[in-house]
């Protein structure tokens, strides 16, 4: 538990448990702590007095406010959903609050080949208004930074903190630590994205006049870029390709990687490789714990049915057409 927190409430001992439990296993239960704190202050303001938590006690505290989200308002009653478990562990008898309902899941943009290359030639293309060094040479680092998170599948936050010297630009192996679940990973670039990434480097050091930490330095080259930073310049690329004005599922930075999924699969597909034998491998490259999100992603998209048309050969003769009525 943070020193500068404490629990008033009759429920404080189980909440400090619950934070020392959680803690123990690994969790770093901040924003859980403060939410705990909030339901601790609920307690005492609607003067809980026993440990036993009824329904209608909880009646207040699940209602979605009018300024609340839902993955917030989810949020919320999770945390003490968790701690009424606990709690019910513990031989007290409480309410289980019931578990909210997800926002429906939004599928991802799997970009044509027509947009990929629509999007990349706006990112070469933009020139900033203002011509100041350091905008001059974000610019450029764009260019570098999409391509690498296409061609290598990387999260945004990935790409935008690498260390200059993560990447290894003779073997074209890149290495990220600490990674989505705390992981680390290397990932290989191919021959052309690697000598880009050589004439890129050789321009920052000169741009810069020194060797920079960060290989995507944002404006100031001491931090790097931020990604929230990356997410506006991409939607800006984007507005600039003629497919901006009639797409009805806007793409976001994060589709670059589900891009390179599909595409990496259908390359394998169309060459006849056993994508069975292959997933794990992906799987493992892109730092997932298994293959179902892969799987889940490449489902949904329009790329896969147009693989599946051009090699299905037994489909028309599991249900025959009907001949003409005689």
């Amino acid at each position: 538990m943070s020193k500068s927190i404490t629990f008033s409430s009759v429920l404080a001992p189980y909440i400090n448990g619950i934070i020392q439990e959680k803690r123990s296993l690994g969790y770093d239960y901040r924003t859980e702590e403060l939410i705990l704190l909030r339901f601790d202050n609920y307690c005492l303001i609607h003067g809980l007095n026993t440990i036993n938590v009824s329904k209608t006690f909880l009646g207040k505290w699940c209602e979605q406010t009018d300024t609340e989200g839902v993955s917030n308002h989810n949020k919320r009653v999770t945390v003490v959903r968790q701690l009424m478990l606990f709690m019910a562990s513990m031989g007290a008898t409480v309410y289980l609050p019931r578990c909210i309902s997800r926002k429906d899941i939004i599928l991802p943009h799997i970009f044509t080949v027509q947009e990929r290359s629509a999007f990349f030639k706006a990112a070469d293309s933009y020139r900033p208004l203002r011509q100041i060094p350091a905008y001059i040479r974000l610019s450029c680092e764009y260019r570098v930074l999409f391509r690498m998170i296409y061609c290598c599948g990387l999260r945004n936050t990935e790409a935008c903190g690498i260390p200059a010297d993560c990447i290894g630009l003779e073997t074209g192996a890149i290495t990220i630590y600490n990674s989505k679940g705390n992981k680390d990973q290397t990932v290989f670039m191919s021959d052309d994205l690697t000598e880009l990434c050589k004439k890129y480097f050789s321009y920052l050091c000169c741009a810069l006049g020194s060797h920079p930490t960060w290989f995507f330095p944002g404006r100031d080259p001491a931090k790097p870029l931020v990604n929230t930073s990356v997410d506006r310049v991409f939607n800006k690329f984007w507005l600039m390709t003629p497919d901006a004005g009639h797409c009805n599922n806007k793409p976001t930075v994060h589709d670059l990687r589900f891009s390179f999924v599909t595409d990496r699969i259908n390359e394998w597909a169309l060459r006849g490789i056993d994508l069975n034998r292959m997933m794990p491998y992906l799987s493992r490259y892109l730092g997932h714990k298994g293959l179902q999100e892969i799987y889940y992603y490449y489902h949904n998209s329009k790329q896969l049915h147009d693989i599946i048309r051009m090699n299905d050969k037994t489909s028309g003769n599991v249900i025959p057409e009907v001949p003409d009525y005689e």
